[in-house]
């Protein structure tokens, strides 16, 4: 399984703070937008991910994850002229997706919950063709809604409609087999001059080869695309870690009780950044004794095997 974090756009909801840079390197209270992401796909096991950006800000991301070697990864970097819609990102990775199996994920989208990596993982495994992954909001006529059946089988996909036929909003991750870039390909723009994700789900449903998993009441999604939405994501996470005593989205410490950091080497990344929270949690868990069993409570499950 390949992974692509999708970090392109303008960021005109959040200007004039994206004036001068991509909006997903903004902070969501203590750490860059991106680790979330970036976090969803670590935990579910892939390593091999390509970061889509625009020409002007590529290179931002590189100066931040580099190769990825440290956190255990392989990162390659694509540059996006202009937005042209989610779909293009798989038609711009066609040659790293290859034969394999692909998760796209929104860079503004944060995913947290009990389970969450169970769930993830599990999607994976018994993942055939096309899924998605829906969540029950209070407004679906302002998503793409998902209506299916007993099975958890598609039956229809509609962009806003005025009467929804569920109250089950798609999500900003999607998992596909390779041939996504091909039907990517023929999909035409639509009346804004987009590919649309909805289309690409529409071809695979038509082939009868389109599934949904389904968040539920535990989980939080949050989509983070404008100042309203981002300062509630920022007071999520400020809160949820403060009471539970441990970071969302920290990538260091996914890497190492995943075997790809070793101890020595979150030691002296977290000592780089000993005068903020974030380098002291770094260190607190590298001096932990005891640290699988915290990791496992956690229900983080990262031991379960990797994707391929």
């Amino acid at each position: 399984m390949k992974g692509i974090i999708l970090a392109g756009g303008s960021g005109t909801r959040l200007s004039p703070s994206t004036d001068s840079i991509n909006k997903h390197l903004l902070a969501v209270y203590d750490k860059p937008m991106i680790y979330y992401p970036m976090s969803v796909l670590m935990l579910g096991g892939i390593k091999d991910i390509m970061i889509i950006s625009t020409p002007e800000d590529i290179g931002r991301f590189e100066d931040l994850f580099g190769d990825g070697s440290e956190l255990g990864l392989n990162l390659v970097y694509k540059a996006q002229k202009e937005p042209r819609g989610i779909p293009e990102a798989f038609i711009m990775a066609e040659d790293f997706i290859g034969d394999d199996d692909v998760t796209l994920i929104l860079a503004d989208n944060i995913f947290y919950g009990q389970g969450f990596t169970t769930l993830l993982r599990n999607a994976m495994k018994k993942h055939r063709h096309a899924t998605v992954f829906g969540y029950r909001v209070k407004d679906p006529e302002r998503f793409g809604v998902v209506e299916f059946d007993a099975n958890q089988r598609v039956v229809s996909l509609e962009e806003k409609p005025e009467n929804p036929k569920s109250d089950f909003a798609v999500t900003g991750l999607y998992m596909y087999d390779s041939d996504a870039p091909r039907l990517a390909k023929k999909l035409k723009p639509s009346a804004r001059g987009e590919l649309e994700i909805t289309d690409l789900n529409k071809e695979y449903l038509k082939r009868g080869k389109l599934d949904v998993e389904l968040l539920g009441r535990g989980f939080a999604w949050m989509d983070t695309g404008t100042n309203e939405s981002l300062f509630e994501a920022s007071e999520f996470v400020k809160i949820t870690q403060q009471r539970q005593g441990f970071k969302l989205a920290c990538l260091e410490e996914i890497a190492f009780y995943m075997g790809y950091m070793s101890r020595e080497a979150l030691y002296e990344k977290g000592k780089a950044m000993a005068k903020n929270d974030y380098g002291a949690y770094l260190l607190d868990i590298a001096n932990r004794e005891h640290t699988q069993q915290y990791w496992d409570g956690l229900d983080h499950n990262p031991m379960l095997e990797v994707v391929e």
